[in-house]
């Protein structure tokens, strides 16, 4: 494995901000007032992590549609067809209530690494990115655990 690139290190870490201010939030009275009154509402708790968890996982269809677009023939077709599945998975599976769509989102996340793993060992990716992406993905389901779990 190389080195995580500063750029995506620092913006992969920034993006996860939401989802760790969400675990935050729903532990701390005093940080979810804080964010009700001067963010919205929708910007703390379980509800910042699950719009911004469906609107990651989107973005990471387009990520390895990306890829997708590095190779030809078969392999294209499955890497298009599997680059779309987070953003579906995000569509069908956030409704239902804050409970069951943090499960799904932790699983959608779950899954999106499985996919990143994949298209990593077609090489597909830059050789750094499992790295990232474990990191990332771990953050990401800790902080959803939180808002679901506890």
């Amino acid at each position: 494995m190389s080195r995580i690139p500063p750029a995506p290190l620092i913006l992969g870490l920034a993006g996860v901000i939401p989802f760790v201010w969400g675990a935050l939030s729903t532990q701390f009275s005093p940080l979810q007032i804080w964010g009700a009154g001067h963010l919205g509402p929708r910007f703390v708790g379980p509800y910042v992590q699950l719009f911004y968890g469906s609107v990651i996982l989107s973005f990471m269809s387009g990520v390895l549609w990306g890829f997708a677009t590095k190779t030809s023939g078969m392999r294209a077709t499955t890497g298009y067809t599997l680059s779309v599945l987070p953003a579906l998975w995000a569509f069908f599976m956030t409704g239902g209530g804050p409970t069951s769509a943090g499960i799904n989102l932790i699983y959608g996340f779950a899954g999106l690494l499985l996919l990143d793993y994949a298209f990593s060992a077609w090489r597909l990716t830059p050789s750094w990115w499992m790295q990232l992406r474990l990191l990332l993905t771990s953050i990401v389901i800790a902080s959803l655990a939180v808002g679901v779990y506890l």
